[in-house]
């Protein structure tokens, strides 16, 4: 009796335990063949099992399995594959989970959670490979299978014993197709660069078609003077002797450049680009630089950039000096005139200090050669102007007397308080209403030379 209390109490605890377990369920096209109880492995190593195969929406197929404590929870980005484990048969498939590397993994999927359709494949069955197939394909791989076994009735012995010395080609090949899938990133990139030069060069099949007749010539010319050419095959064994010791001591420098070859190779992947777009852009080059040839050298006179730029010397000789023009003649005691940039250059200094006082006043220059369009400002109750007159010393004048031949009148002594004299030192904008803001006159912070309380009087 205490026996079978505790095998019951060991199959209740199984039972009630297998809850525990972490699951997963992934969406697949097709559940090919997937009954339940198959594998769940991980680069080969068993860690669960299929639990449950139902219909999904769109006629998917939903397959729960478990995972083992060890590799749960499963990282985000893991891919689930349904494959066979052996021969062709029936229900002989496994599911492959993929793990993605730390620096690709996502957020971890919860137990009971699910991988999409997008991170799953299904199996390949044999029948959808021959369902591609037209009906002339099929009955042409019949005849093939069908001329296989005629040709190989009756001679199995003679086959076999041929087999046999394939064996070195074979393993020879193996060995080479494991180094070329060993790096499956560039087995990819030498077929797409392989691709892209078969590409280019159907392209330029022309250029090729040229090369290789260029070449037919040139081995034609090398073969007939072969008596050249053997005399000079003589001389190679006293060349390859003196290039021995260049050849020992280049190894050396060789050896010397390694570390700049380590250090150039961050700086010749991250050119790679580069490259690719330079390539393109000298494809669609080769026009432009054929009609540049033609602008730089052409036959005849004074239609090519060379002899333009052969006329440009006399005019450099002006513009930059020394020179004799205008009356100056040359001799000891007749001194040169600088040319015309150095004479530009200096000018251009020398009114710097009138350009740097006259810029502050540029909107009241423009305003001037805009008043001859119009003049004020609109307001809501129409055109408005405010007008500021000027007066000197000889613009007051009696009548009848000219204003040349009288004293000068100050103008204050006329006018009273109604003018202001004095005001030579206004600022920018003096002229203009203040908004308010402080924006007029305009005294660049106090470092311009003026005077910001001359401003026309009134309101």
């Amino acid at each position: 009796m205490g026996a079978l209390i505790v095998a019951a109490l060991a199959v209740t605890i199984v039972l009630l335990g297998g809850g525990d377990e972490y699951t997963v369920t992934a969406r697949f096209e097709n559940a090919s063949q997937l009954v339940g109880g198959e594998q769940v492995v991980v680069a080969g190593t068993p860690v669960g099992s299929v639990q449950e195969v139902e219909l999904g929406p769109r006629q998917s197929a939903l397959v729960t399995f478990t995972v083992s404590d060890e590799y749960a929870p499963l990282p985000g980005g893991t891919t689930a594959t349904i494959a066979p484990f052996s021969l062709s048969g029936v229900a002989n498939r496994q599911v492959r989970l993929t793990l993605p590397s730390w620096d690709q993994a996502g957020e971890e999927i919860p137990d009971g959670g699910t991988i999409d359709l997008a991170d799953t494949e299904a199996a390949v069955e044999l029948d959808q490979l021959f369902n591609t197939l037209d009906d002339k394909t099929v009955r042409d791989l019949k005849k093939v299978i069908r001329g296989l076994e005629a040709s190989y009735d009756g001679v199995g012995t003679q086959a076999n014993r041929g087999f046999r010395y394939l064996n070195p080609f074979l393993s020879s090949s193996r060995r080479l197709f494991g180094e070329l899938t060993g790096d499956e990133r560039s087995l990819e990139r030498m077929l797409v660069d392989t691709s892209q030069l078969s590409g280019a060069l159907a392209s330029r099949r022309d250029d090729v078609s040229g090369l290789v007749h260029n070449l037919n010539l040139m081995m034609g010319a090398i073969g007939s003077r072969k008596e050249s050419l053997s005399a000079a095959v003589g001389e190679l064994p006293d060349f390859m002797r003196s290039f021995n010791t260049t050849a020992v001591n280049l190894r050396a420098a060789l050896d010397d450049v390694d570390p700049l070859v380590d250090a150039a190779k961050p700086a010749a992947r991250a050119l790679r680009p580069f490259f690719r777009q330079l390539r393109g852009a000298s494809r669609r080059l080769v026009p432009t630089v054929h009609d540049l040839d033609q602008v730089v050298r052409r036959g005849g006179r004074d239609n090519d950039l060379v002899e333009l730029t052969r006329l440009q010397v006399p005019l450099s000789r002006i513009a930059l000096g020394p020179v004799h023009r205008d009356g100056t003649k040359r001799g000891p005691d007749r001194p040169s005139r600088p040319g015309a940039f150095p004479e530009s250059a200096r000018a251009l200094r020398d009114s710097l200090p009138q350009i740097s006082f006259l810029r502050p006043y540029t909107p009241e220059l423009v305003g001037w050669f805009d008043d001859f369009g119009h003049s004020g400002i609109y307001d809501a109750n129409g055109g408005i102007g405010r007008i500021s007159s000027t007066f000197n010393s000889f613009s007051v004048s009696s009548p009848g007397i000219p204003s040349l031949f009288q004293p000068p009148l100050d103008p204050s002594t006329v006018f009273g308080s109604l003018v202001d004299t004095g005001n030579t030192r206004r600022c920018p904008g003096a002229n203009e209403r203040d908004p308010g803001d402080g924006s007029t006159p305009f005294t660049d912070g106090g470092t311009l030379d003026c005077d910001p309380s001359q401003v026309p009087v009134g309101p």
